[in-house]
């Protein structure tokens, strides 16, 4: 089996997972951050040690010449050919999309078509394929697309309701996020239920950026970010769902540009524009702990913000087995483990394993056997998502 690396390029950084396929073991992993600045960061892992290093990184391509000269130099791999696939994620797909593909000449064209909706993100994963190419022109390239596991959703569930013009001519419906990150939690929630013909499971994908889904047998059936991130819950910066007329008022009463306040909505609003204090959900629990009135006040919209979504894909469900708690809220907060789930304990109940929830590390089951709904924590995995389809749709 061979090599086969896993990149995510953002606007200003490239993440990155090396593996080696026959076993799926993580050889090498690590990020770029900061890039375009004289102080960028690189940070890389492997063989049981940690180098990071301060340096000025122009361009991506720059930084994917740094990350594979690195390999050669520390004797990770022999050589780059010993990479036999790249795997890239792709933030917006489109509904050209409704799986990973090889990449080609068409693929590249509509993933630059669709910039339009994702202008920070499609634009740098495909600065990321050109560097990768370059760099090594035997590995085999793949798209994984973050929208691809939501293209699943019916029109009643994906059509808003607005002129329907506006579908048909500029394709603007709900699309989703996180779609790697839902398919791999779902699946492992079917694995860990015994794999049942028939599964109803909601995840909970919360981090600075958080998503809920509705799983139906092993398909999103809905999920709460729309035609953009933006949309859904409360996040770290993002506003989630919010009454279109608010921007018309602040337009007429404060003065503020269309400009303005999609960068306040998207950066300058959630957690961090409710508390005052921060974007980091840790630094609100602190605050709010020592008496922070908006800090508490910013938990308690976040955590109704998210049971809100629940209730509403029980009902969908007619019904939930199971939900998952993931990312890095999802995974390391107890705190807001507890807190969203006291509040749904009567409707569903849940009875919470306080043990397991509190003291246990990684993926398990934090509800005890009388619970009604199954409670799981379990870590994402969306590298070796990629790498797999990667591995996959090259036979290698």
């Amino acid at each position: 089996m061979a090599k086969v690396i896993a990149v995510n390029a953002g606007s200003s950084s490239l993440k990155f997972q090396l593996f080696e396929m026959n076993d799926e073991s993580v050889i090498t992993s690590g990020v770029v951050e900061r890039i375009g600045f004289e102080d960028a960061i690189f940070t890389i892992k492997y063989s049981g040690k940690k180098e990071v290093k301060t340096l000025p990184i122009k361009d991506h391509k720059v930084a994917v010449h740094l990350l594979l000269d690195t390999l050669i130099e520390n004797k990770i791999v022999d050589s780059l050919e010993d990479i036999k696939g790249v795997g890239h994620r792709v933030v917006q797909g489109g509904a050209y999309y409704d799986k990973s593909v090889v990449i080609n000449d068409q693929v590249v064209a509509h993933i630059d078509e669709l910039k339009k909706l994702a202008p920070l993100h499609n634009p740098a994963h495909l600065t990321g394929y050109y560097a990768f190419k370059e760099a090594i022109p035997s590995a085999g390239a793949v798209a994984v697309f973050d929208t691809a596991f939501h293209q699943t959703l019916e029109p009643r569930c994906f059509i808003y309701p607005i002129p329907y013009k506006f579908y048909e001519e500029h394709n603007v419906r709900k699309y989703g996020a996180h779609g790697t990150s839902h398919y791999y939690v779902s699946q492992r929630a079917i694995d860990l239920l015994g794999n049942p013909e028939e599964s109803k499971i909601i995840v909970a994908h919360l981090g600075a950026g958080g998503s809920l889904s509705a799983v139906k047998n092993g398909k999103s059936l809905n999920t709460s970010m729309g035609f953009t991130p933006l949309a859904g819950i409360m996040m770290g910066t993002r506003s989630g769902d919010l009454d279109p007329s608010v921007l018309d008022y602040l337009i007429e009463v404060v003065g503020m540009d269309m400009k303005e306040l999609i960068t306040m909505l998207n950066k300058e609003s959630g957690l961090l524009g409710v508390s005052g204090v921060s974007s980091d959900f840790r630094d609100i629990q602190q605050a709010a702990n020592e008496g922070n009135e908006r800090a508490q006040l910013a938990i308690d919209i976040f955590y109704r913000r998210v049971i809100a979504y629940i209730g509403r894909y029980f009902v969908a469900l007619g019904g939930v087995d199971a939900i998952c708690f993931t990312a890095g809220i999802g995974e390391n907060s107890a705190f807001a483990r507890k807190g969203i789930i006291d509040l749904l304990t009567d409707a569903f109940g849940i009875v919470l394993d306080d043990d397991a929830n509190e003291n246990g590390s990684g993926e398990r089951l934090i509800t005890k056997p009388e619970s009604k709904v199954k409670i799981y924590v379990i870590p994402t995995n969306e590298e070796l998502v990629i790498a797999r389809d990667t591995n996959r749709l090259l036979e290698l």
